[in-house]
């Protein structure tokens, strides 16, 4: 099995389950250019842990945290993990402009943690 994270905005060419990661549409993507396999929204952080967040990179740390909790907590983490095993490769797909501190990149390390 192997998972990778990418911006929505990069290249579609590569071959994979498609996952949109993020609680709201990316800007300036239509659905049919995303090529998605699946919006899971539910399973991104909540309103008002983006909202606190805001992608400042001080307070990833913290959101991490606290996004780990989310998912601990989520009546949906358990399906989307089981997901995730169905494919051998899954694709988690996000907006935002930071590559390095957004809730992608956090997901897939919980994936890691609870799948291997």
């Amino acid at each position: 099995m192997m998972t990778k994270i990418m911006r929505i905005y990069d290249s579609y060419d590569q071959p994979g389950f498609r996952i949109l990661v993020d609680r709201i549409w990316p800007r300036g993507v239509s659905k049919q250019k995303a090529k998605l396999d699946l919006w899971a929204k539910d399973i991104a952080p909540t309103k008002e842990l983006r909202t606190w967040f805001n992608h400042e990179d001080e307070k990833f740390p913290e959101f991490k945290s606290k996004y780990f909790q989310e998912l601990q907590k989520n009546p949906y983490t358990s399906d989307f993990l089981q997901l995730i095993k169905e494919h051998p490769d899954v694709i988690l797909l996000f907006g935002a402009k930071n590559i390095e501190h957004n809730q992608a990149v956090v997901l897939l390390e919980y994936i890691k943690k609870e799948l291997d």
